[in-house]
């Protein structure tokens, strides 16, 4: 089993910066894909960004310029550095991650955080 813990959100002005954190533990593979999501209220959850085990990424479109994912294997984390942000960009934010060989990134993924709240105010 793999767990996924999510840190970082906050309340945080419009303008504003946030650094989400992802901590994996468990039985890892060395053929991964990650990545991040958000769900506003009242909203689908939605793709952020994806980063696989070739350290190729995939940027939702709105995101690009904005968000920057990076990854610390020595640690096994996995971070969202969010710049500019907006008051849409609140949402619960969540760490995913698929396992396997091969593995498409993106996929569908096999491990979820509970999530971590950011808020915007504009």
């Amino acid at each position: 089993q793999v767990q996924l813990v999510e840190s970082g959100g906050g309340s945080v002005q419009a303008g504003g910066s946030l650094r989400l954190s992802c901590a994996a533990s468990g039985y890892t593979y060395s053929s991964y894909c990650m990545g991040w999501f958000r769900q506003a209220p009242g909203k689908e959850r939605e793709g952020v960004v994806y980063i696989g085990s070739d350290g190729i990424t995939r940027y939702a479109d709105s995101m690009k310029g904005r968000f920057t994912i990076s990854q610390d294997n020595a640690k096994n984390t996995l971070y969202l550095q969010m710049n500019s942000l907006k008051p849409e960009d609140t949402a619960m934010y969540y760490c995913a991650a698929a396992y396997g060989f091969p593995v498409k990134c993106p996929g569908g993924m096999q491990y979820w955080g509970k999530g971590t709240l950011v808020t915007i105010s504009s």
